[in-house]
């Protein structure tokens, strides 16, 4: 079973979702809805600031969290409404790759076959800080390298590909 629990909700079980292509698909549809390539960043986020950080001090946050972003959040949404959600992107072999790919694989049941780990790389992250109605954010990494080996000519079959 696959749960989420929304930030101040009650575990949802993600088994239980309701399919919005479920009359519609056929035997020789494609095995995904949407294929999704990007950059996945850590994002990590400090709301509540009172006043935008000050040179030369530091700023306390009254709430944070962490999630995987960039291309993860439309993939992210895609999966929660209930598409089949295939991402390829490349994870660093840090902890906060790890994080990425388990939240996105296991939390979200996203499809990360067509995605890699790679050894030495660390995964861009994005730090955002919200504070009178608007956000800041800083982020820093580097470009995956190539993969070794061949590239795919094209995606593999979907409903929809986002690049």
């Amino acid at each position: 079973m696959t749960t989420f629990t929304p930030p101040d909700g009650e575990p949802q079980d993600r088994t239980a979702a309701v399919d919005p292509l479920g009359g519609l698909r056929a035997p020789d549809d494609p095995r995904c809805d949407v294929y999704l390539t990007g950059t996945v960043f850590l994002d990590i986020i400090f709301t509540g600031l009172a006043a935008a950080p000050v040179r030369g001090t530091e700023s306390w946050a009254r709430g944070m969290g962490s999630s995987p972003g960039g291309i993860a959040n439309m993939a992210t949404a895609l999966a929660r409404l209930g598409l089949r959600t295939s991402l390829a992107a490349a994870f660093g072999d840090d902890h906060y790759g790890e994080y990425c790919w388990d939240a996105l694989e296991q939390g979200e049941g996203i499809d990360l076959s067509g995605s890699r780990k790679v050894p030495g790389w660390h995964s861009p992250v994005t730090v955002s800080m919200a504070y009178e109605g608007e956000r800041t954010m800083v982020s820093h990494g580097h470009e995956a390298p190539p993969p070794e080996g061949a590239l795919p000519e094209c995606p593999p079959r979907a409903r929809a590909a986002i690049a």
